[in-house]
């Protein structure tokens, strides 16, 4: 038996925990490149401000789509839709009731990789302020992303602006 094998503790559910100094040792990821890509598509699921605000929302209880769409200000379709891809992705569990529907976070240990997640951030937030090589959020201000210019006023010559006026 390894090293690793004798340090590692079963966990009641069944699912094996390693240690964190022995963690960093082991290959973190699957060595098949189909394992990689699903890795990929886990954090990809996560790359969206308002998907990561409604797993903050939903870590603590369970809220209907109605809660979700006050509490992160975007139209219900956008939460809705927002809401199907977290759970397709296996972050969030639906139950209807009625009408409802009732959104709660499927796994405890999505808290704990919010709660890493946003630790990680913290502690390099200078170098995610300078990196280039990911592109800017699509939903942030326009003023935050110096040379471009807002959908409803970037326009061609002859194209009828917002208010019917062409330029």
């Amino acid at each position: 038996m390894t090293e690793q094998a004798r340090s590692a503790a079963a966990a009641p559910d069944g699912r094996v925990a390693v240690p964190p100094a022995k963690a960093a040792a082991q290959a973190l990821l699957p060595a098949a490149a189909d394992g990689v890509e699903l890795v990929a598509k886990f954090f990809r699921a996560l790359g969206d401000p308002a998907r990561l605000r409604l797993l903050e929302f939903l870590l603590p209880a369970e809220h209907t789509v109605s809660e979700c769409v006050q509490h992160i200000g975007l139209s219900q379709g956008r939460v809705s839709a927002h809401l199907a891809c977290l759970a397709d992705c296996g972050y969030v569990q639906l139950r209807r009731a009625g009408r409802f529907a009732w959104y709660k976070v499927a796994d405890p240990r999505v808290a704990d990789l919010v709660l890493l997640a946003r630790s990680l951030a913290a502690d390099n937030a200078a170098a995610l302020a300078e990196c280039v090589r990911i592109a800017p959020d699509p939903a942030a201000e326009p003023a935050a992303r110096p040379g471009l210019l807002p959908v409803a006023t970037a326009r061609r010559p002859g194209v009828l602006g917002p208010l019917g006026e062409g330029s």
